[in-house]
């Protein structure tokens, strides 16, 4: 069962982090889904996820990964040299999500936000749930 990943569909940085994440992963591992989409709140409902989850989540093998954990664990399924960010999981998450949450919390003042999610081109949208 290929991972999940739930990202904002509305945010231009998120956007851009799916079609790096697809490129990078040519194996299929991961298959993904907008939060504000019906599966994508089907899921959060179903994981117990809070709708104010201000973060990229991965659902693999039912364990559900968020901020820097989401990212790592996503990093470690892509090609290389990206798959060896995965040390950096050695880093405490308290001071990993630390980076993460401002990123997170300045991403449509510094990318932008979409009026509604993207819609993927036919060659990807087989990876769309």
């Amino acid at each position: 069962m290929p991972a999940i990943i739930l990202f904002d569909g509305e945010c231009n940085f998120c956007d851009a982090s799916v079609h790096f994440i697809i490129k990078r992963d040519p194996n299929g591992y991961f298959q993904f889904a907008a939060q504000q989409s019906d599966i994508g709140e089907k899921l959060k409902r179903q994981y117990d996820i809070p709708n104010n989850m201000d973060s990229i989540l991965v659902i693999d093998q039912h364990n559900v990964y968020n901020a820097s954990d989401a990212a790592l664990h996503i990093s470690k399924h892509l090609n290389r040299p990206w798959s060896f960010l995965h040390v950096l999981k050695v880093i405490p998450k308290p001071i990993r999500d630390v980076v993460y949450k401002v990123i997170a919390k300045n991403r449509y003042a510094w990318f932008g936000k979409k009026d509604s999610c993207m819609i993927p081109s036919p060659e990807i949208r087989n990876r769309f749930l």
